[in-house]
């Protein structure tokens, strides 16, 4: 066995999400974390500092085969989160794919209150969505929309169902899912049973302290088995696919 690093391309395939079956394709959500080895999924509030270069390219190509990259609005808060942006190495395999150049930015946010002067608002490649409750303040909505986000009722009440969400996303053609959380995010979704796919990076470090897991929230009744699909290692770091069983 020789150790080498793997291409894009050869990333993009390991990870590429199920071809549809018969009757058309059906949404498929995906979960991108990192945790320690002692369960931490960030350090002072972000999970950079216990990521690493290999996680980084792994990032990078899942964005590149999602549809629209799901992220809690705290997450974007505190991750200063930017537009997704097209990369040459993907622009074939993505207009193979049907898809545009860059996945959307889906932001979870009840309350709407978001900075419309970040460039996740001001210069997308695609139209940020923002997915809310019908309950949601009407003078916020318009100032989102106002900023260029595209709205997207997910919910009854003030927050958003993850179910609706899922099938609203599906509605607009997006059926390759990637979320990046936050933890309480991932918890909403893991507890309503619509997450298909967790990766999973395990970096070898300790942090201690009381950051998050990678899913916060409410326990499930019963804890849900996913079976693991793929295994890689780079410098001490494990990059951890599971699916569903």
């Amino acid at each position: 066995m020789v150790d080498r690093e793997w291409s894009l391309a050869e990333l993009a395939v390991a990870y590429a999400y199920p071809r549809p079956a018969p009757g058309g394709r059906q949404p498929w959500l995906r979960a991108n974390m990192v945790s320690t080895l002692d369960g931490a999924a960030q350090h002072d509030g972000r999970s950079q500092p216990i990521s690493c270069a290999a996680d980084m390219r792994i990032f990078g190509t899942l964005r590149a085969l999602a549809d629209v990259v799901i992220v809690g609005a705290e997450t974007v808060r505190q991750e200063g989160y930017r537009p997704a942006r097209a990369r040459a190495e993907f622009a074939e395999a993505r207009e193979a794919a049907g898809q545009g150049p860059a996945p959307a930015i889906a932001v979870v946010s009840a309350s709407l209150e978001l900075d419309y002067t970040l460039p996740l608002f001001t210069s997308p490649s695609v139209p940020t969505l923002i997915l809310t409750g019908a309950a949601a303040a009407p003078d916020r909505i318009a100032a989102a929309e106002k900023a260029g986000a595209r709205v997207v009722i997910a919910g009854d009440g003030v927050g958003v169902d993850p179910v609706r969400a899922v099938q609203a996303l599906a509605e607009l053609g997006h059926t390759r899912l990637l979320t990046e959380g936050g933890p309480r995010l991932l918890g909403q979704l893991v507890a309503a049973g619509v997450l298909d796919e967790l990766c999973l990076t395990i970096s070898p470090m300790l942090t201690a302290g009381d950051a998050q897991r990678i899913a916060g929230g409410p326990s499930v009744a019963v804890p849900e088995r996913f079976e693991l699909a793929s295994l890689l290692e780079e410098d001490g770091f494990l990059f951890g696919r599971y699916r569903r069983r």
